[in-house]
């Protein structure tokens, strides 16, 4: 069970990723986030809501160790502390950060208690 529930961690979190990867402006309208006078926004969303997560998923894939699952937590634990402390200080749409936080909460606590 563990291994199936890792699997399907790793690959939501390629899905996932591959939208900032391959649809960075799509991806900047559901986080609600702007361009600017240049591409570097698109540059960013590619590289880090995109590209790290399909990086560190298909790793966790290939590797097919419980500690590369468990770096897979820590990337989310890391997110889901930014969405916090974003939570407190930033007062983002509740609706919308809430969901997105416990998807990174609910990953973290998975992968890193259950694989270390």
């Amino acid at each position: 069970m563990v291994d199936i529930l890792n699997i399907i961690a790793a690959v939501l979190s390629i899905a996932l990723g591959a939208f900032g990867f391959l649809a960075p402006r799509y991806t900047a309208g559901v986080l609600d986030l702007k361009t600017g006078d240049t591409t570097m926004g698109l540059s960013e969303l590619r590289a880090s809501a995109g590209g790290m997560f399909m990086a560190v998923g298909a790793a966790c894939l290939w590797l097919s160790e419980p500690w590369a699952y468990a770096m897979l937590g820590f990337v989310y634990l890391g997110a889901g502390a930014g969405r916090a402390l974003s939570l407190v200080l930033d007062k983002p749409p509740y609706p919308k950060a809430h969901l997105y936080f416990l998807f990174e909460a609910v990953f973290a606590a998975w992968l890193i208690l259950a694989n270390l």
